[in-house]
């Protein structure tokens, strides 16, 4: 058998040549390249790696660095990975921090906003009692002193608040109602507040009036018997000089000033306590301010709920408060002050109160009567509802208290309907003003009112997420509604057929003949008497001293406006207007952004569900 040739080809070293003796010794002892002997034949790798034998590997370079060992190729990436991070990362920084430094504009307000810095200003003309240096208002000083000098148990007397228009007497009523609005706007838009500057100033000016209505009651005590109700004041008929009779600026009064007191009023209860208990949650982050209001809120209740004082606050007094403040009833305020204790302290208590079935029968909520559908200082309906629609929008609490929101929910978006005027609910001037006081004067703190409550419903709306409401079988856009509130604002601040605003010291044409007791005498350092100043109130001329942020009664129902210091209605701010107006414009001032602070106000309310139940016990064998 012939022996196999696995590798192909003849066994013949070379074919038909011999090798000379030379050439085979040199063959003999040299080297062989295994490979190049048979170039003609194609190997595989396998093949090839037998002739050839095992290859050298090369070494790898190492760099020592004393406490690490690195290979060349390794420094390689590292080295130029940072220089790929240097230049992405490193070289903006340092450009962007060499670059000169230019700081963001402020900024710009827009109307509402502006409008609001004045507004605000006009609580500080307002204020009774010593005065604090950085009040602002340069025609202004301490008055008021011996206030409540009257009374027995007031340490101190009944110093500080606020005067209450343009005379120089205290009205508790409409003051608590100016508190508790203000108050509410902050509670809904503190960030928009804090934005504009004015955060601080509106806490400061809340805490004017409830410092001074926390004199007004024993507000230690758990039960009381008496409420002071007013400070100053003007009895029909009455030639004696008092706050009507004499024409002097407050620093100058030298007339007696009584205190009047309440032993019954459920509704100036009802509205102090609402007041109070809206501030506590203005001033949840000062611990021993916020327990004392909710004590003193609670105490003011307590004596609303009393059974042998139910009668208006009012009612006693025909001569002296009934004329300027009188109230027509106090079911809306146990709806208004349950409503605001409930939010306060999370006691479900009040929330109960405030939907007993009892409360809007008493009070006619449902029976859609229209003038119950503004909100004032003497009507509180329309505001209690829209508050206690919010806890059902945002909290759904269910039983047992869906089925009384439901309804108020319902009579709220009623209420916004009346406001359109493709409804025809209300008259309307040619000029676009509704005529919400139906042709009683001083139609504009109804309005700017009213403006608040349809633009924070908006708000509400949008908050979650519902684009519109229904009136009737139409389906209402919330764009229509605030475009209703926003309608009225710029009415009020001149856009109307007198080019009017009807803010003080806004835009280039206001009321200059403002009827107002300080803003009318000048600030002379001169003493005017009683009878002495009313020769500044029949002054012809412009008064000494623009009252900044004053909101006048306004125009009548054909839009004409006097402005006349005589002609009262169309002259004279209030406290209640000018704070629904501050209400309406941070309300709808978008220079700091939009919408609610959703969660504030809910910050006291416990869980209303049924809590889940502790997990069993471990077992044990």
């Amino acid at each position: 058998m012939h022996s196999a040739n696995h590798w192909g080809g003849s066994f013949e070293i070379n074919h038909g040549e011999v090798p000379t003796s030379g050439e085979y010794d040199r063959s003999r002892t040299s080297e062989w390249d295994g490979a190049a002997l048979y170039p003609h034949q194609n190997l595989d790798e396998t093949q090839q790696s037998w002739l050839l034998g095992p290859q050298e590997k090369k070494k790898k370079k190492y760099v020592d660095f004393g406490c690490i060992v690195i290979s060349h190729k390794a420094l390689k990436w590292i080295l130029g990975s940072l220089v790929v991070a240097f230049c992405v990362i490193g070289l903006p920084i340092i450009i962007a921090t060499s670059l000169p430094k230019h700081k963001s504009p402020p900024i710009t307000p827009d109307n509402y906003s502006d409008a609001l810095h004045k507004a605000l200003l006009f609580f500080n003309a307002q204020k009774s009692g010593k005065l604090p240096k950085n009040n602002g208002i340069p025609w202004r000083g301490n008055s008021g002193l011996s206030d409540g000098n009257d009374t027995t148990d007031v340490k101190g007397g009944l110093v500080g608040g606020y005067y209450d228009a343009g005379d120089n007497i205290k009205f508790h009523f409409p003051m608590a109602y100016a508190m508790t609005m203000l108050s509410w706007s902050v509670i809904e838009y503190h960030d928009k507040y804090k934005t504009i500057g004015e955060y601080d100033h509106v806490r400061d000016l809340i805490k004017w009036g409830t410092d001074y209505l926390l004199l007004t009651f024993n507000s230690s005590a758990t039960k009381i018997n008496k409420i002071y109700c007013q400070v100053g004041g003007h009895v029909n008929g009455s030639q004696t000089p008092d706050d009507h009779n004499c024409w002097q600026k407050p620093e100058d009064m030298d007339y007696p000033r009584p205190t009047i007191t309440c032993q019954q009023g459920p509704d100036l209860a009802g509205e102090m306590a609402a007041a109070l208990a809206s501030a506590s949650i203005v001033f949840k982050d000062d611990g021993a301010y916020f327990m004392k209001l909710i004590k003193g809120a609670q105490t003011l209740f307590a004596f609303a709920r009393d059974n042998g004082k139910r009668s208006p606050y009012s009612r006693p007094y025909n001569d002296i408060i009934a004329p300027y403040y009188n109230s027509t009833g106090y079911y809306d305020e146990y709806m208004w002050g349950a409503a605001w204790l409930f939010y306060a302290t999370g006691n479900s208590s009040y929330l109960s109160l405030a939907t007993n079935p009892g409360i809007p029968k008493n009070s006619k909520a449902f029976y859609m009567i229209p003038d119950l559908s503004v909100p004032s200082w003497d009507n509180k309906l329309p505001a209690a509802m829209l508050l206690l629609t919010r806890l059902r929008l945002f909290l759904n609490p269910g039983y047992p208290y869906e089925d009384m929101l439901q309804m108020y929910h319902n009579v709220t978006g009623l209420n916004m309907c009346s406001y359109l005027h493709s409804f025809h609910v209300f008259n309307w001037t040619h000029g676009g003003l509704i005529m919400l006081s139906r042709g009683k004067p001083q139609d504009l703190q109804y309005v700017a009112n009213t403006a608040f409550l349809a633009s924070l419903f908006v708000d509400y709306m949008n908050a979650t997420g519902v684009p519109g409401w229904y009136c009737g079988p139409n389906y209402v856009s919330s764009d229509v509604l605030r475009s209703f509130a926003t309608s009225q604002m710029d009415y009020i601040l001149g856009k109307n057929p007198m080019n009017m605003s009807y803010l003080v010291g806004y835009g280039k044409k206001f009321p200059r003949h403002v009827h107002h007791r300080g803003a009318s005498t000048p600030n002379d350092h001169k003493y005017y008497s009683c009878t002495g100043g009313w020769k500044w109130f029949n002054s012809k001329n412009a008064n000494p001293n623009n009252i900044i942020g004053a909101m006048v009664g306004g125009p009548d129902q054909f839009d004409q406006f006097s402005d006349l210091r005589d002609h009262y209605n169309n002259t004279e701010p209030t406290m209640a207007g000018n704070a629904g107006l501050v209400a309406a414009l941070v309300s709808l001032t978008t220079t700091a952004g939009n919408g609610i602070d959703k969660n504030t106000i809910f910050s006291a309310v416990p869980p209303l569900y049924p809590q889940t139940p502790p997990p069993p016990p471990p077992w044990k064998p």
